[in-house]
C-alpha cells in the first residue's frame, strides 16, 4: 500500500532561546498543504519570508545547520527537522519570530512530543521517496564518510571517536521511524567541551549554552548532571543525522551507514543521495532539449541546458548541463586545462531559472525574459570536460512581471556555483 503524505492535524507553539545566538524566538507550527513540503518563514522580518527545507537551501554547517534564501535565514534547524523526519511529516509550515530554533532542552524531544501531540493527518498524495537501490558514499573535510545501501526501511548507523574517557569510539544503529525514535533518541542531547567555549562565543557561536541545555563535559568528566545513556552522545549525533537528511524534500528508504559524522557530512551524503536518485531513475527528463528549444530563444552555441528533470510550478526547477571536451569555449578557455568558464555557468543556471518563469507567461511566443540583475554569486570549485552540472533554482518572489530566484548548480553532489539573480518578462 502507497504511503499517504502527512501534516500535523491542529497547530501548535514552542517557545526558547537559541543555542547559538541565544536569541528568545516563538514557534508555531501549522498545518502544510499538499506537497508544499516543510517551510519555515520568519515572521519578525519584511514581507515574512519562506525558506524552505531544502538541501539547496543550506547556508551554513559550523556546530548546526543553517538554511537561507533571500536575506532570511534560519540557524539550527536540526533538532527540529529529526522530529520531522522521524514522524514521517511532509508538509509543515514552521512560523518563528527569530533567527535561530530553540534549544530546549538540549534534545530532540521536546519537538517531537509537541509534534506528535498536534497529531498526524494523512492527505489524498502519495508521499514522495527517496528509495537507495545501490550504493551511494560521500564524505567531508574533516574525514567524515558515509555510505547508504539499499534496505528495507530506514535505519541510521552511526559511529564517532573523540579523545575523551566519557566518549571515545562509540557505535549504535537505529531504525527511523515513530516508535522507535522516542525510546532510542529522541532524548539524546548536544553536547560539547568546556575548552572550546570561549573560541566558539568569539566566533558568534555558542551564546545561548547553559547547564541545563546541553551536556557539558571538561577534560575528564561531565559538569552537567548525569548522561541519559552511557552512548548518548553517538545517539545525538545520530539523530542530527535525521534531521539533516530530511532536507532531501523526500522521505528515505535505505540504510545509512556513517563514520565520524558532521553537519557538513551529512549534508553532502543528502546531496550525493539526490544526485544518485536523478541518474538511478535515468535522469528521466520530463522536458527535453527539444521542448527546451521551443520555450528558450538561445541557441548553439548558446544554448545551455540539455533536460530538465524536475518542476513544480512558481516553486522550483531541477536542469542539467552535460560538459563535454566538444564544448566551444574549451578551444580558447585555459587550453591545455579545460575549464568551464564560471559565467557560463552561471548563464546555465540563469536559463534553467528562465524556464521556471514560462510557465507564468501568457502568450509565451510574443515574450521574452531579461536578466536584470545578480547578487551573491560565488564559484566554489572549477567544473571540467565529463561533468554533468545539476542545477537546482528556486522562486524566491514573482510579481508583476519581476522574479527573483536563487540557484546552486551541483557535481556529484558538491556546489560548484551558486547566484541570486532577477529577472523581468517583456515583450519581444
Amino acid at each position: 500500500m502507497t504511503a499517504k503524505q502527512q501534516t500535523i492535524a491542529d497547530g501548535a507553539t514552542l517557545e526558547g532561546v537559541g543555542l547559538h545566538t541565544g536569541q528568545q524566538a516563538r514557534l508555531t507550527f501549522v498545518p502544510g498543504a499538499v506537497d508544499a513540503g516543510v517551510v519555515f518563514v520568519r515572521r519578525d522580518l519584511p514581507g515574512t519570508p519562506e525558506v524552505p527545507a531544502l538541501a539547496a537551501n543550506v547556508s551554513g554547517t559550523d556546530r548546526g545547520t543553517t538554511l537561507a534564501a533571500g536575506d532570511a535565514s534560519v540557524h539550527t534547524v536540526e533538532h527540529l527537522l529529526a522530529a520531522v523526519g522521524a514522524l514521517g511529516i511532509d508538509n509543515l509550515r514552521i512560523e518563528l519570530d527569530g533567527p535561530e530554533i530553540p534549544i530546549l532542552d538540549g534534545s530532540f524531544r521536546p519537538f517531537f512530543d509537541v509534534l506528535q501531540g498536534a497529531g498526524l493527518k494523512e492527505q489524498e498524495a502519495a508521499a514522495k521517496m527517496l528509495v537507495v537501490t545501490e550504493s551511494v558514499s560521500a564524505s567531508a573535510e574533516r574525514g567524515e564518510s558515509y555510505v547508504a545501501v539499499p534496505f528495507d526501511g530506514y535505519r541510521i548507523s552511526s559511529t564517532i571517536e573523540f579523545p575523551h574517557p566519557l566518549i571515545r569510539r562509540q557505535f549504535g544503529s537505529f531504525d527511523v521511524g515513530a516508535s522507535a525514535f522516542a525510546d532510542q533518541l529522541a532524548g539524546a542531547r548536544t553536547f560539547g567541551f568546556l575548552k572550546d567555549a570561549e573560541a566558539l562565543r568569539n566566533r558568534g557561536l555558542a551564546r545561548g549554552v547553559t547547564l541545563e541545555n546541553a551536556v557539558v563535559l571538561d577534560e575528564e568528566k561531565l559538569i552537567s548532571g548525569d548522561l541519559r545513556w552511557p552512548d548518548e552522545f553517538v545517539r545525538h549525533k545520530t539523530g542530527d543525522i535525521v534531521g539533516d537528511l530530511v532536507l532531501v524534500g523526500r522521505r528515505i528508504r535505505g540504510h545509512v551507514i556513517a563514520d565520524r559524522p558532521s553537519h557538513a557530512g551529512n549534508l553532502a551524503l543528502a546531496r550525493a543521495l539526490l544526485e544518485a536518485d536523478a541518474k538511478q531513475t535515468g535522469g528521466k527528463p520530463i522536458v527535453d532539449i527539444i521542448k527546451i528549444m521551443q520555450h528558450l530563444p538561445h541557441r548553439y552555441p548558446m544554448l545551455l541546458v540539455d533536460r530538465i528533470l524536475e518542476f513544480e510550478a512558481g516553486k522550483r526547477i531541477v536542469g542539467i548541463k552535460n560538459v563535454t571536451i566538444n564544448e566551444p569555449f574549451f578551444m580558447g578557455h585555459y587550453p591545455g586545462h579545460p575549464i568551464m568558464p564560471g559565467v557560463l555557468i552561471i548563464e546555465a543556471m540563469a536559463q534553467v531559472g528562465g524556464l521556471l518563469m514560462m510557465d507564468s507567461i501568457e502568450d509565451l511566443d510574443e515574450k521574452v525574459v531579461y536578466f536584470m540583475s545578480m547578487d551573491n554569486v560565488k564559484w566554489r570549485r572549477p567544473v571540467t570536460p565529463g561533468d554533468q552540472v545539476r542545477f537546482e533554482v528556486e522562486m524566491l518572489q514573482f510579481r508583476r512581471h519581476v522574479c527573483r530566484m536563487r540557484g546552486v548548480g551541483y557535481v556529484d553532489g558538491a556546489a560548484v556555483a551558486e547566484a541570486e539573480f532577477m529577472a523581468r518578462i517583456v515583450d519581444k
